[in-house]
């Protein structure tokens, strides 16, 4: 039976690329049709263009020669044309990039009409308990993400969030900081609506590290000092230790004023996100949202930042996502995500005793390893 399921699970699995990969070749399809009719486009315009100009030319030197025209009304003709010719050909040149810029502009526009949040500045929660009451989400009306979602992550806690891919979790973990408002339900945080708090002092509470890293290209001690404002080099000095950045930052030439391009261009996946868990333990906030945080890291570096994280959530209200089974053996709580509702929860022991979909997906990685 437990064999049966598994094999159930990789079949949806190898569906699921299969789908991915047509995708793909779909999207690749429609930008090569998209980019070969606006070559055409541009090409054709541009030899009507140059033909243009032949023919006043030509037909110049022709009414020339018979002596219809004299020389300066030729060379009148030939400057007017070239005049005229040479920025609409330059239009045509653009033409492609306009209509790229285009694209970008829509999506300017639909960000720049989206709701703003607002709500109370003045914030004093009792508690950093956060509690999902009935959550209903969808980025559009096509795609119900969260259905009646609820649970609750205590303060003092790790409730790790785990469940198949597209199944909730990331977008679960954003909405406790008010990424966006939910469409139904409530999302509390120490008992009060989070909707009727301020997002900027909301995210006061919270130290994040997505997966997906965001670096500036300055020294690295300033990438982590974004974490507090004002910190001191020894306070820096001792977090990057705990995220095991000091292991790769004394191989580089100036140490932690090194410059490390845009988005950390010059450093590894591992190294972007061992920077970024230094700067949520700078901040040192109540809430942390871990999502994929160790994704980049061998096991051998992961088990340093295990070590990190862990003085990072002592007494703190915390929510993992992860993939790895390992990563949240020692979650409090467990809620199992399927298709945007809750399939199971409870503690790892629990869910291993229940033989679901969490004993499943860990059976499944298990045998991947």
């Amino acid at each position: 039976m437990r064999a049966e399921s598994l094999w159930k699970i990789s079949r949806k699995a190898s569906k699921t690329c299969r789908k991915f990969d047509k995708d793909c070749i779909k999207y690749e399809k429609t930008q090569m049709d998209s980019d070969v009719k606006v070559g055409m486009f541009l090409n054709s315009a541009q030899g009507i263009l140059k033909m243009g100009l032949a023919t006043v030319l030509i037909t110049g030197a022709r009414l020339w020669t018979k002596g219809e025209i004299d020389v300066f009304t030729y060379l009148v003709f030939i400057v007017c044309a070239a005049t005229i010719y040479n920025p609409v050909f330059l239009v045509f040149n653009n033409l492609a990039e306009l209509f790229f810029v285009n694209v970008r502009l829509r999506r300017f526009r639909e960000m720049d009409q989206m709701p703003i949040q607002h709500g109370n500045t003045e914030f004093t929660p009792a508690n950093y308990d956060i509690e999902f009451k009935d959550v209903d989400f969808n980025y559009n009306e096509n795609k119900q993400v969260l259905k009646k979602v609820s649970f609750t992550a205590k303060q003092g806690e790790i409730t790790a969030l785990v469940g198949p891919s597209g199944s909730g979790k990331t977008t679960a973990a954003k909405l406790a900081a008010r990424f966006w408002d939910i469409q139904g339900g409530t999302v509390t945080l120490g008992g009060q609506d989070i909707s009727k708090i301020d997002p900027e002092t909301l995210l006061k509470n919270f130290s994040i590290v997505f997966q997906d890293v965001v670096l500036f290209n300055t020294s690295i001690k300033d990438n982590i000092r974004i974490g507090k404002r004002g910190a001191t080099d020894e306070e820096i000095l001792k977090v990057a230790k705990l995220a095991g950045c000091d292991d790769f930052v004394q191989k580089m030439p100036q140490g932690y004023d090194t410059v490390i391009g845009e988005n950390g261009d010059t450093l590894s996946g591992g190294e972007r996100q061992r920077i970024s868990i230094a700067r949520a333990l700078l901040k040192d906030a109540p809430i942390i949202l871990l999502d994929e945080a160790t994704a980049s890291l061998d096991v051998e570096n992961e088990s340093k930042i295990q070590r990190g994280i862990s003085q990072l959530v002592k007494g703190k209200t915390v929510i993992i996502i992860a993939h790895r089974m390992r990563t949240i053996a020692n979650a409090d709580k467990v809620v199992v995500l399927q298709d945007g509702h809750i399939a199971e929860t409870g503690s790892p022991a629990e869910l291993k005793a229940k033989d679901g979909l969490f004993c499943k997906m860990l059976e499944l990685q298990m045998n991947k390893n």
